[in-house]
């Protein structure tokens, strides 16, 4: 009887200790530090899923100050990084994923995030009028990005933005040779327009420039000049018949120009010969 009372009394007594223990271990487990980072970045990837960039950029920016080690730092720094993109926060979205690259060089986001990087620089704001330092980093950019993939199926895209970034270069030349000839300084604007024409082959003011300079040679008198660049003009034109209607009044605008040279002429050697005439005259009284 006595033996029985104890083995009733110990099995309540063993369950009861048994689920203590195992209430108090599961209470008592710490959460990892890998587990604690993957936990906050899981709730960063949900808030940039649901395009709340700018508390994601909070998340992520407290994830990459405190998860180092955890295996999350990568994914956090990208994700970030394109926070800032979508929010067009050029500046910060080019530095991120500019830290991105030198910090995870191997990773498969590496090639995407050096070209949004050239991106990011393309789209920081430019004004013709101001420093070019923004459009030279941007084409370095998409160089750097050229120089090390070769092979991208983005080629294509990376020319069409450093097309616009040479664009941008050679619309600062342009401006200055129109200013020129808007300072009735024809010569100085031949210079500018020249060297434009050199040095941006395929520019989209190039057809414009072409006219340009033609009323620049036509103001210095210059006719057969004006008719060389009006030529270059009009082959370029293809069946544009705007540019076709302008050269055909560009080409009027010379040869009025040219009669009223010849004729200012003309009237310069009149006037030359009468006064010769009347210092003949003088010196015979």
């Amino acid at each position: 009887m006595r033996n029985i009372f104890k083995c009733t009394l110990f099995v309540p007594l063993f369950f009861y200790m048994a689920t203590t223990t195992g209430c108090s271990s599961t209470s008592n487990e710490k959460m990892t530090h890998t587990d604690w980072c993957k936990k906050r970045y899981d709730v960063a990837e949900e808030l940039f899923k649901a395009k709340k960039y700018g508390r994601t950029i909070e998340k992520l920016e407290a994830i990459l100050s405190t998860c180092a080690g955890s295996g999350y730092m990568e994914q956090a720094q990208f994700l970030l990084a394109e926070s800032h993109f979508n929010l067009e926060q050029w500046i910060e979205a080019r530095g991120e994923y500019g830290s991105f690259v030198v910090n995870f060089p191997g990773s498969p986001f590496a090639e995407t995030a050096e070209y949004r990087k050239a991106v990011s620089s393309f789209n920081i704001e430019y004004r013709v009028d101001r420093d070019e330092s923004n459009t030279t980093t941007a084409m370095k950019d998409f160089e750097r990005y050229l120089a090390n993939h070769p092979n991208t199926p983005l080629r294509d895209s990376v020319n069409y933005y450093y097309n616009l970034l040479i664009d941008r270069v050679a619309e600062k030349e342009f401006q200055t040779g129109r200013l020129y000839m808007r300072m009735e300084k024809p010569q100085a604007a031949v210079i500018y327009f020249k060297e434009f024409l050199e040095t941006y082959p395929n520019a989209k003011r190039r057809q414009e420039v072409l006219f340009m300079i033609s009323d620049a040679y036509t103001e210095l008198d210059q006719f057969e000049s004006a008719r060389q660049y009006l030529a270059i003009a009009e082959s370029e034109a293809g069946e544009n018949k705007n540019v076709l209607k302008n050269v055909e009044k560009a080409r009027k605008d010379i040869e009025k120009a040219e009669a009223s040279y010849e004729k200012r002429l003309k009237k310069e050697a009149e006037k030359k010969r009468l006064q010769k005439e009347e210092k003949n005259l003088v010196n015979q009284e």
